[in-house]
């Protein structure tokens, strides 16, 4: 069983987007998913409930339950952490987690709270140990912008993963409105998407090398 952690404490930069998306892929694929939800919004499991039964089945579940219970037989994990998470709480949970994603948007405020972010894994001495964990995507971006080269700059001068770009596009809104994935929508539609997604399922599998 591997899992996956998407945290970062800024709210509204895509967390259950990248974890809805994430639990969509292992579904099409037949590999039996858990997607966990920290979120007092319930957003993921709002998504799971208007998820048609023509689907593959995904399981959610409740991050607040006083114990989880997985299902026998689960293969992949996907934990949507809520923003507001303190490293102390993030780094439990890093001590179980195969990958750890952190979407971060181009924008000023995002760029300097993931530098925060960081900066406070460094200061506590978690960064050394659990930095081969951790990747960052670049999310909701609209590529030749001042704005995403800034956020290139910035990721690609952290001693940390930048695996992926995903662009700023309707598809995940649509997707989402129906309890879908990008991987179960028309696969001329979302051709640039699945391309954009395929070095963070590389990475999240252990293909390291696939860092961009």
């Amino acid at each position: 069983m591997r899992s996956i952690l998407v945290v970062n404490p800024k709210g509204g930069c895509g967390k259950t987007t990248l974890a809805t998306n994430l639990a969509s892929y292992y579904a099409v694929w037949g590999v039996p998913t858990a997607l966990v939800d920290y979120d007092p919004q319930r957003s993921s499991l709002d998504w799971l409930e208007a998820r048609p039964d023509k689907y593959e089945p995904i399981t959610g579940i409740a991050g607040h339950a006083a114990k989880l219970h997985l299902p026998h037989g689960t293969k992949r994990v996907i934990y949507d952490v809520p923003s507001r998470s303190v490293v102390e709480k993030i780094v439990k949970m890093m001590t179980h987690a195969d990958a750890v994603v952190i979407p971060v948007l181009p924008s000023p405020i995002d760029i300097r709270a993931a530098a925060q972010f960081i900066g406070e894994f460094v200061s506590k001495g978690h960064l050394r140990q659990r930095k081969k964990l951790i990747g960052f995507v670049a999310n909701r971006v609209r590529e030749n912008t001042i704005i995403y080269h800034e956020l290139e700059k910035f990721l690609g001068g952290i001693d940390i993963p930048f695996v992926t770009t995903l662009r700023d596009t309707q598809n995940y809104v649509h997707a989402a409105r129906r309890g879908a994935g990008i991987f179960e929508m028309g696969a001329s539609r979302v051709e640039k998407d699945l391309e954009q997604w395929r070095p963070l399922i590389n990475w999240i599998e252990g293909k390291r090398v696939s860092t961009r």
